[in-house]
Order: C-alpha cells, then structure tokens, then sequence
C-alpha cells in the first residue's frame, strides 16, 4: 500500500484556499511525484469549482482546467497524482458524489471544514478490485524531495 507525502507549503494553500471557499466546497489539484510506494505532492494547485449549483455540497474540476494544471505540471518534472477538496460541516470521508466521479490511481485529499477551519483532512484511494474507497496515509513533511531522496 502506497502512501502520501505532503510538502508544508503544498498543505498551508490547501488549507487556505479550503478555508476561505467555505461555506462552499473548495477543490484543487495535487502535483508531485510516484516513487516505490510513496507519493511525494510538491504542489496543491487550487482551481475554481465549477459546479453550477450546490456548491456548499459539490464540486467539479473544468476539464481545460485539469489539462493546463496537467501541462504545467509535466513542465516542471511533475504528474497529477490526486485531487483535494472541502466538506464544509460534513465528515472528510468521500461521498456517493465523490464515488461516481472518482478515478483509480489518483490520492484524494478530502478534509472537514467547520466555521471556516479546516478541522481535519483524511486520504483515500480508490481500491483496484472492489472499486471502494480505502483510506490512505499521509504525512505533512517540510521537504519532499529530500524525503523523496531518502526512500530511494
């Protein structure tokens, strides 16, 4: 089981942008690196949420959108390895929304947001065979690529 690694800096945006959507969802990109079983995430790209409607409950990533942050990202070395976005005043476990939409291979970084606070962030991954979500750990460190260097 792999697991993810978040540079400090990638996880203080994140929680910016996550706490200053609410009460809406917020949502973002996650670039980094796939190496022996750890995902390093040099980058939290956040993007607006484009959905039309339910906003405190929804979020969508505009297609153009995915594929700028995509090309930024093989520019500078890096892939799309996960998503993340906000639950305002709802647990950080994946929806029946988030199900339907979720893609394999990808690390999604949900967290709860209350009052405009980010109070917890959990990671999940969908499993290969039963197509369910499974937590994934992870950890916030200050360098990722020193880390990245140090598990090789």
């Amino acid at each position: 089981m792999s697991r993810l690694i978040v540079s400090r800096q990638a996880l203080a945006a994140l929680r910016a942008h996550l706490a200053g959507a609410y009460p809406e969802e917020g949502c973002g990109i996650l670039l980094g690196r796939d190496h022996d079983g750890v995902r390093a995430v040099h980058e939290a790209v956040v993007v607006e949420n484009a959905a039309k409607r339910e906003r405190g409950r929804r979020y969508e990533i505009h297609p153009e959108s995915f594929l700028q942050v995509d090309r930024r990202a093989r520019e500078a070395g890096l892939d799309v390895i996960g998503f993340f976005h906000s639950h305002p005043d709802h647990p950080a476990e994946p929806s029946a929304f988030d199900h339907e939409r979720a893609w394999p291979y990808y690390s999604y970084l949900i967290a709860r947001v209350g009052e405009a606070q980010v109070a917890e962030i959990l990671c999940w991954r969908l499993a290969g065979e039963s197509g369910a979500f499974e937590s994934e750990a992870w950890s916030e460190v200050d360098d990722v690529m020193e880390r990245e260097n140090t598990s090789a």
